[in-house]
């Protein structure tokens, strides 16, 4: 199976995760109304309910969303990595591979326990390599730091989801030593992996331009059929900050400005959903294959592992308990 094969074959793990999305946003969107409404029209401080809606809605989410991220998620990894490995796929590709899932990882919280220490091993790393830009001096030291940061927190997220596609394929073998064989194979193969890492940003920016572009169109034509919640909003701002003895930014304080900067939020929301369920799963299928064959080319050894050690004290953890 080549690339796109296996991108349409696990495309329905993306709309099964994009309904959950739609949902979670028009979910927090009524919370956010709501609150904002009801003190409004209580205490007339509608930005309080606002804040009160967003953290209410922020919070029951985080909830349901960890059962969406295990169920599908991990369900599209697990079958990307069998189509890169095996050539083929069944034809009940959401059933096998929430079944795989399942298998591997019994519960929720066995999922989310081995991706926190993918993640933090990955973390800690890319830390390390940010302080590199630190070395140039001053502020332009800080500025490549920075740019640095912002590209390895970009390419871990790719690491982490191959990694955790390399725990499926290695099912003889413990989940925590998977997981070490995988943050081994980056510093192995490192070259060839960060190949696929320009395609990554291409995919980003275009579709931040026209997913996001077009987004912020719809949600600047809709707002602006309701400019009194904005006089408001800016009203309520201001005051805030003449009770604190400060004065509020202008992009606050003006409400069309205001309104811009809310549909800026919304088209950049979107672009994030749309592309992470439709954009990056075709990007990562590319980036899963080149990982994949580098580890099953040369699957580490235990002596590979004390490279890793003194660099992540997360991975030295994890690599005690397997030893």
């Amino acid at each position: 199976m080549d690339n796109m094969a296996v991108y349409k074959k696990t495309l329905g793990f993306s709309l099964r995760r994009l309904g959950w999305d739609v949902l979670s946003i028009l979910t927090l969107g009524c919370f956010c109304v709501s609150g904002f409404l009801i003190a409004d029209k209580v205490s007339k401080n509608g930005l309080i309910g606002l804040l009160i809606g967003l953290v209410i809605g922020v919070v029951i989410l985080a909830i349901l969303l960890r059962w969406v991220s295990y169920k599908y998620k991990a369900g599209q990894i697990a079958m990307m990595t069998r189509g890169v490995t095996e050539g083929a796929l069944p034809d009940d590709v959401i059933g096998e591979g929430k079944r795989i899932v399942k298998e591997r990882f019994a519960t929720v919280a066995a999922f989310f326990a081995i991706t926190r220490v993918i993640k933090g091993i990955f973390n800690e790393i890319s830390r390390a390599l940010t302080k590199l830009g630190e070395s140039v001096g001053g502020n332009t030291g800080s500025t490549v730091s920075s740019v640095i940061s912002t590209v390895i927190s970009v390419v871990v997220s790719y690491l982490c989801d191959c990694c955790l596609g390399w725990v499926f394929y290695r099912q003889g073998v413990k989940s925590a030593k998977a997981t070490c064989e995988g943050a081994v194979l980056f510093f192995k193969h490192w070259k060839t992996l960060v190949k696929n890492m320009a395609r990554v940003f291409v995919f980003a920016l275009v579709s931040l331009i026209l997913i996001g572009g077009a987004f912020f169109g719809i949600a600047y034509l809709i707002f602006s059929q309701f400019p009194a919640w904005f006089d408001a909003l800016a009203k309520e701002f201001i005051e805030i900050a003449a009770q604190n003895g400060t004065e509020a930014a202008a992009l606050l304080t003006d409400p069309n400005s205001l309104m811009l900067v809310a549909a800026a939020a919304v088209g950049l929301i979107f672009w994030l959903i749309l592309h992470s369920v439709f954009i990056r799963p075709f990007v990562l299928v590319g980036v899963l294959r080149n990982y994949m064959a580098s580890g099953i080319g040369d699957i580490p050894e235990e002596s590979s592992f004390a490279a890793l050690d003194s660099k992540s004290k997360k991975f030295q953890k994890l690599h005690a308990e397997v030893a």
